[in-house]
């Protein structure tokens, strides 16, 4: 299976990449994921495996309202491991309530690749979100006051002796 890429756009987030990572590998393609989702990660219970195959999963995604739908194979040898391990993580994400697995036949009535629904790890993250939403407002406004709070004026002792 190819190794997929996302349509080609060159927008201000393209460019940003690109000036961030360089213009060949924004080219080759980069994925969108949320940050609170790994730095929360141990808080969510998901193993350094799962965010590794979420991360491949979020790079199959490339539009709202269509799941991504690679192979357990594909993703197994991107990462080093087995379809098997995948397929034991991505039941594990789906017993979590994370992953949504949708089953997909072909037009002959053949097995085709699930899709992944990652609406329940949306939804299951969002807390968290709103938390660290509400504390880093909380931040900017105690550093907001503290760049306007008048300060006490100072009497200065001693001075010239008449």
């Amino acid at each position: 299976m190819a190794a997929a890429t996302k349509p080609l756009a060159t927008t201000a987030i393209d460019k940003s990449v690109a000036a961030k990572w360089s213009a060949p590998l924004a080219k080759a393609g980069w994925t969108s994921f949320p940050n609170i989702i790994f730095e929360r990660q141990a808080a969510l219970g998901l193993t350094p495996l799962d965010i590794n195959i979420l991360l491949h999963l979020a790079g199959y995604w490339w539009k709202p309202g269509e799941n991504a739908h690679p192979s357990k194979a594909t993703i197994a040898k991107a990462i080093g491991v087995s379809p098997r391990t995948v397929q034991k993580r991505i039941a594990a994400m789906e017993t979590a309530g994370f992953i949504k697995r949708i089953y997909r036949k072909t037009g002959v009535g053949d097995n085709d690749t699930n899709e992944y629904d990652l609406s329940g790890l949306i939804e299951a993250a969002k807390p968290f979100a709103e938390e660290k939403i509400v504390e880093r407002e909380r931040r900017q406004k105690e550093q907001a006051d503290r760049l306007t709070r008048k300060k006490p004026l100072a009497i200065v002792k001693g001075g010239k002796a008449d």
